[in-house]
């Protein structure tokens, strides 16, 4: 009998894949999204320096229920307002495992209304 994998362990198999190929620069951060079943979580991250220029979440916003669709929205459009404020235009879009579907298609079209281009 095969013991069926955790999803949070394939999620970070598929977020290891495409970290291969997506890394940010001081020009061109990259925009990494968690999610979990209470919240979203965004950090904008420079990978040369392995420092977090901004980050918003549903938690820092006190969304009181922040799993859901309208709260990724406003964590979408708060990144992009803080990164307008740090002069950060374009950034590269981590979904960190994570289907490119729900909450995380709802905060990356909230973040490109806003202005942040990727």
């Amino acid at each position: 009998m095969i013991k069926k994998e955790a999803s949070n362990v394939s999620r970070k198999r598929r977020h290891a894949r495409v970290r291969e190929k997506v890394s940010g620069t001081a020009n061109i951060p990259r925009l990494n999204v968690f999610r979990s079943n209470k919240g979203i979580y965004v950090q904008v991250i420079d990978d040369t320096t392995n420092k977090t220029l901004v980050s918003s979440s549903t938690v820092e916003l006190k969304i009181k229920n922040g799993g859901n669709i309208e709260a990724a929205k406003l964590v979408g459009a708060d990144i992009a307002k803080k990164c307008k404020a740090k002069k950060i235009k374009t950034v590269v879009f981590d979904r960190g495992g994570y289907l490119y579907h729900g909450r995380v298609e709802a905060l990356a079209d909230a973040a490109r209304e806003n202005g942040l281009e990727f």
